[in-house]
């Protein structure tokens, strides 16, 4: 049996998730790898507040950097959030030569190329299973299970709130608002949510899963975002009566070479099996050119579940450095390319669900196929609702494939027709093909 021992900085949610998952199983551990994890140092600005578990005296202390400089501490937690004084305690640790542990999405997302390189260049490792997923071994899957695979295409709901609040709005026909509300007063959503409803967490995550899929690190910019804010209850209807449901949708794809990537609602079909997904897990569906089809499903967030990933991670590293392992995968699957062809946002090929709110008159319809004509763009089918007693026809439209540019232009067009009533409404309808 060996020891190591393990500073943690941030004392929050996920760190009490740590420490409790540690006492709880640290036995066990050690029985299956021969390694005994000691959680030794803990450092956090507020070191009085009860977290429900208890440690040693000597443990706590508001110095994070003595933590990150102390010779008896072996590798380092980072849970402190933020991409600030994360990236100056992640980076000192690594040109330490410590490996570090995260579950910081938007610090590998923001700073992920410099990260990789430091601890490439100080013969150690950044270990991230946290990060993505909550408690879904989803970057350990990648990284080992489908190693010998290319990635065809992934599909993630990867943000919690948003598949809570698009389940409840699908049970219940409430508006997003009151669901909104609910899940911050449940602890579901922060307050301001704006990360999560606008997509920000879910892009976070999936440009972290693009860079291990398709090895080198994958720019923020990269990933076209929208979010599920203020989305109508109508939206969530009319795409049940069609076969559908509505999810806020991570979609990566290796498109003839060029990395096709966003993050954005879409109607997927109701057979599907990440429709299913429900409430507030997650789940990765991921293609692989040999393995084919897979999918990933447990809970994305959480003080244990996300605990239980940095506990992985924390194995891992440990074996890895008394082993000498040096740079793990971890880090050279990042780092495989300098850098990666991104298809153009413009020239991306999907199929789309519209709605509109015309005037009730003849020859209304007649305009708007003109303008989809015009744009290349066919239609699959058209539902035209009751006619609303202000003279006005909602229409719901189901197209089939076409370029981002052209449905762009064509909404411009249509919203600026003298019988348009609103803001048409647009939305990704994904096939999985």
């Amino acid at each position: 049996m060996k020891e190591i021992n393990i500073g943690i900085l941030g004392f929050g949610t996920v760190g009490a998730g740590v420490v409790e998952g540690i006492q709880k199983n640290g036995a066990l551990m050690a029985e299956r790898t021969g390694i005994i994890p000691v959680v030794a140092k803990i450092a956090d600005l507020d070191i009085t507040t009860d977290r429900g578990i208890t440690v040693d005296d000597g443990v706590l202390t508001t110095d994070a950097m003595a933590v990150i400089t102390d010779p008896e501490i072996d590798l380092i937690v980072e849970l402190v959030g933020g991409t600030s004084i994360a990236r100056t305690f992640t980076l000192e640790a690594l040109k330490q030569g410590k490996p570090v542990i995260t579950a910081n999405k938007a610090l590998l997302a923001d700073h992920g190329e410099e990260i990789y390189k430091t601890a490439r260049e100080n013969n150690t490792g950044i270990y991230y299973e946290a990060a993505v997923g909550g408690g879904i071994p989803i970057l350990r899957s990648q990284r080992a299970g489908l190693i010998g695979n290319r990635i065809e295409s992934i599909y993630g709901i990867l943000n919690g709130t948003c598949n809570y609040i698009l389940t409840r709005m699908e049970r219940e026909g409430l508006p997003f608002d009151e669901i909104l509300a609910d899940a911050q007063a449940l602890g579901y959503a922060e307050t301001p949510p704006d990360l999560d409803i606008d997509g920000i967490d879910t892009a976070h995550k999936a440009v972290v899963l693009a860079s291990m899929a398709y090895g080198a690190p994958v720019p923020m910019s990269a990933c076209p975002t929208s979010g599920i804010r203020g989305l109508a209850a109508s939206e969530i209807e009319n795409a049940d009566e069609l076969g559908y449901q509505i999810k806020l949708l991570a979609i990566i794809k290796d498109n003839s070479g060029e990395v096709e990537l966003s993050v954005e609602p879409a109607l997927v079909p109701k057979d599907h099996m990440i429709a299913s997904v429900a409430d507030s897990f997650n789940a990765v569906f991921v293609k692989g050119d040999i393995v084919d089809d897979t999918m990933y499903y447990g809970r994305g967030a959480g003080r244990l579940p996300t605990g239980s990933a940095v506990i992985g991670d924390i194995m891992e590293a440990a074996s890895d450095k008394l082993n000498g392992v040096g740079t793990p995968v971890s880090v050279t699957m990042m780092l495989q390319k300098n850098e990666l062809n991104y298809c153009s946002a413009d020239n991306i090929e999907k199929r789309c669900y519209i709605r509109l709110c015309l005037e009730d008159k003849p020859g209304a319809m007649a305009k708007v196929m003109n303008i989809f004509g015009a744009h290349n763009i066919s239609i699959a089918s058209v539902v035209q609702k009751e006619r609303h007693e202000s003279g006005r026809a909602p229409v719901v439209i189901l197209t089939q494939k076409a370029k981002e540019a052209e449905f762009v232009a064509a909404m411009t067009a249509i919203e600026a027709l003298d019988v348009s009533c609103a803001t048409p409404i647009r939305m990704r309808l994904e096939d999985f093909e």
